[in-house]
């Protein structure tokens, strides 16, 4: 069995039986795994161990993901992390994108399902994949896509990576009407499950790092009835 080439997955839950059933599964897929069921027992873990994707349960006993959350993105922008919600929390999922979240699956889910997602997840982030360094360029706005790094005046924007997924589409296909199905698709990939709402909480938090007034957009135009569309030029 080949060992996947990242820094492994942290897996959050106080479950154990479904702690450690996502843990055999994702082993046996060739990842290295971390196991945490508390909220400080989960950022001693990621202190440790760094590991690039994190599996977070949003009910913990000492905290709940939420707050977890929003301690990692202080401390690491790029690091994955895909929420575990109850079925039908919606507000749950929005408010987990909303601070910082890259993905969320909902309970109950299939293990295979959620390697799947974090197998894909890697492709598109480009952790286990090798590529040629090139930059994408649009007015003061540059991207680095080998480094995941995005300036504005040559200052660096703090981005998560589902973010740095989104403006690397919006970028790599100027001038052209996106709908959110579409970006649903090339940014979360075809096998994704969730709704367009996902794209339009992301698409708000990427105007509010990225325009100089995010409540009158120019970069990222939308498209009524539609979806958005990125700005060539400045």
């Amino acid at each position: 069995m080949d060992t996947v080439n990242c820094n492994g997955v942290l897996i959050v839950e106080d479950d154990a039986n479904i702690r450690r059933f996502i843990s055999i599964n994702l082993i046996n897929n060739g990842f290295v795994v971390h196991e945490a069921a508390y909220g400080e027992e989960a950022l001693r873990s990621y202190r440790a161990n760094r590991p690039d994707i994190i599996v977070l349960d949003i009910m913990l006993p000492d905290a709940n993901g939420f707050e977890i959350c929003q301690e990692l993105r202080k401390e690491d922008s790029k690091v994955i992390i895909v929420f575990l919600t109850a079925s039908g929390q919606d507000m749950d999922r929005i408010k987990g994108l909303e601070i910082g979240a890259d993905d969320y699956i909902v309970k109950p889910f299939n293990p295979l399902e959620l390697v799947a997602r974090i197998k894909a997840i890697l492709r598109r982030t480009d952790i286990s994949l090798g590529h040629q360094r090139h930059t994408l360029e649009s007015g003061p706005i540059r991207m680095d896509v080998s480094s995941n790094k995005v300036f504005k005046h040559h200052v660096p924007i703090d981005l998560t990576p589902k973010e740095f997924q989104m403006i690397r589409t919006f970028m790599e296909h100027p001038d052209t009407a996106l709908s959110r199905n579409e970006l649903l698709n090339l940014v979360w990939g075809e096998d994704y499950v969730g709704d367009s709402k996902t794209v339009d909480v992301h698409v708000r938090k990427l105007r509010e790092k990225i325009e100089d007034d995010d409540s009158k957009p120019y970069w990222i135009e939308t498209v009524w009835g539609l979806g958005y569309r990125w700005r060539r030029d400045g």
